[in-house]
């Protein structure tokens, strides 16, 4: 038996067990069983706190997900009615213009017509007034004196009455 203890790690083994038997004996195998259970605690806290935490972050996701499809449809909404005005718009555009050129045919027509009315005065007049002339000139040389004076007179009246 003398041989066991010439052996230096037989000498290590007894020390060691003579250590944990020490340690056993002061309860410190109940300091590292509470620090392990400790630790074994907040670990399960920090993992409830983790599923926590995730189960919050997919209720925001849904939550923006959700806003995102409003947002979407509310989007795709003003698009529509933009483009519905803009239509509405451009009918009415093309409408103005439209009325905008019948009233300006109109005007021009207008305008033509008295242009038309004004020569037509004008002709007439001029005609009237080379009429007058020409029967003057015929009276005069077909009649002379006193009489055809006032004849030639009263004629000229009464043509230019006529004509205008």
């Amino acid at each position: 038996m003398i041989e066991i203890f010439k052996n230096p790690e037989n000498w290590v083994a007894l020390a060691f067990v003579i250590f944990l038997g020490l340690l056993l004996r002061i309860g410190a195998h109940r300091f590292v069983l509470t620090a392990l259970d400790d630790r074994s605690a907040r670990i399960r806290s920090q993992l409830d706190e983790a599923l926590r935490l995730r189960k919050e972050a997919e209720e925001v996701l849904v939550e923006y997900k959700r806003r995102q499809d409003e947002a979407e449809k509310t989007a795709a909404s003003i698009i529509h009615n933009a483009g519905l005005e803009a239509d509405r718009m451009a009918a009415d555009a093309a409408a103005k213009v439209e009325e905008f050129i019948a009233r300006r045919t109109r005007m021009a027509e207008t305008k033509i017509a008295q242009a038309e009315a004004q020569a037509v005065a004008d002709v007439r007049a001029a005609a009237a007034d080379v009429a007058v002339a020409a029967a003057g000139e015929m009276l005069s040389a077909s009649t002379k004196g006193a009489a055809s004076d006032a004849l030639i007179a009263q004629g000229i009246a009464d043509l230019k009455a006529r004509l205008n």
